[in-house]
């Protein structure tokens, strides 16, 4: 009998309460997985303060790995968690999205793509073998296939093509993590991703082919690219009845607190995204009524925390006027308590919501939370 890797446990409308099952552990959906580019969170978030936070599941990148310190290294290791010191669940992206975000830097074939290391310059190749290698030495709980993830302005005619590379390299990535499987006995699972830009034909084409190749999970990609935030949604919700509702559907670089809440109606799992560590170290922090700055003087002389109810270490300790302070003067705390405040806001949504769903009650929550959250 093969090993149960998800479930859905409740439904409330398309929103979905379920749990993914890895070898590291347990993690409830919806989630947030955050962004170690590089095997860490910026603004000196630690694995002991992510678990703190509640964070389930953390997302590093195959590609940056590969260039430093090179996966060979992190396999001698243990793998990802022992080296990076995060012994829960991991997902490694597969480097499709530096298709999109290196473009300058980029050649791309139906062989695979040939960059130009923004590091040194040096030329290096990832075709879709070599981007699962690399995953498979990396050794995280979920990995992706290798994908071509066109901008959100391009023209229908590129898009297609980038619908057909992708469908043409997963198949690849799927023959290759199987036979890696067979030689390491390990139990990674291979996600498949849907491209197709705002065209909703091209997505359905795309997640037909994604289907078929019966992947364990699959991956939405191509959003958050550059089309109109209004697109995103009319995608996920064109998506949300033909994906499978027994596997798990991930919305990849996706996003905002209204974003996540969105996503979630139309059956979106699991999210990724830089902003709530990114926000925090530039002075931008959440609460339940929206996007606030550290540095406005409002805050000057205000002797209470970022936000009443919130539990994380920065609220406990801080009065919002010595976090001012120390982001006038250029102080690294104030960045990493901004950061730690923003992800521990973002699982606080995320455990309200998978409550409403087990209540049966997200569709008024998310109404009430999309009217007063000012972003």
């Amino acid at each position: 009998m093969p090993e149960k890797f998800f479930e859905v446990v409740k439904n409330s409308g398309s929103a979905r309460f379920g749990k993914i099952y890895t070898s590291h552990g347990e993690i409830q959906t919806p989630n947030f997985m955050p962004v170690a580019t590089a095997g860490a969170i910026k603004a000196g978030i630690s694995p002991q303060d992510l678990r703190e936070i509640g964070a389930e599941i953390m997302l590093s990148n195959a590609f940056h790995l590969h260039l430093r310190p090179g996966e060979n290294l992190i396999e001698n290791f243990g793998g990802i968690q022992k080296f990076s010191g995060w012994n829960g669940p991991m997902l490694t992206d597969s480097g499709g999205f530096q298709v999109f975000s290196l473009a300058k830097l980029r050649k791309i074939s139906d062989a695979g793509v040939e960059f130009r290391s923004p590091i040194d310059g040096q030329a290096i190749f990832i075709s879709p073998e070599k981007s699962i290698q690399i995953q498979h030495s990396l050794g995280a709980d979920i990995i992706m296939i290798f994908d071509e993830c066109p901008p959100g302005n391009s023209e229908k005619k590129e898009i297609e093509k980038a619908v057909l590379r992708t469908s043409a390299w997963a198949e690849i990535c799927q023959k290759t993590h199987h036979q890696l499987l067979e030689k390491s006995k390990k139990s990674q699972k291979l996600f498949g991703i849907v491209q197709g830009g705002i065209f909703l034909d091209l997505r359905q084409q795309s997640a037909e082919k994604m289907m078929k190749l019966n992947f364990p999970g699959v991956a939405i990609g191509g959003l958050s690219v550059g089309e109109p935030a209004e697109k995103m949604i009319e995608v996920c919700s064109f998506l949300n009845p033909i994906l499978p509702k027994n596997k798990p559907r991930y919305l990849m670089g996706v996003g905002t607190p209204k974003n996540l809440v969105e996503m979630i109606s139309c059956g979106i799992d699991l999210f990724d995204c830089v902003l709530p560590t990114r926000n925090g170290r530039h002075g931008k922090f959440y609460t339940f009524s929206g996007g606030e700055n550290i540095k406005n003087k409002i805050n000057f002389d205000l002797n209470s925390p970022l936000e009443k109810d919130c539990d994380c270490l920065a609220c406990r300790n801080f009065s919002r006027g010595f976090l001012r302070h120390l982001f006038l003067s250029k102080e690294i705390l104030g960045s990493r308590m901004l950061a730690i405040h923003n992800l521990r806001f973002y699982f606080r949504l995320l455990k309200k919501i998978r409550q409403e769903i087990l209540d049966g009650t997200f569709e008024k929550f998310a109404n009430s939370f999309l009217q007063k959250f000012k972003e």
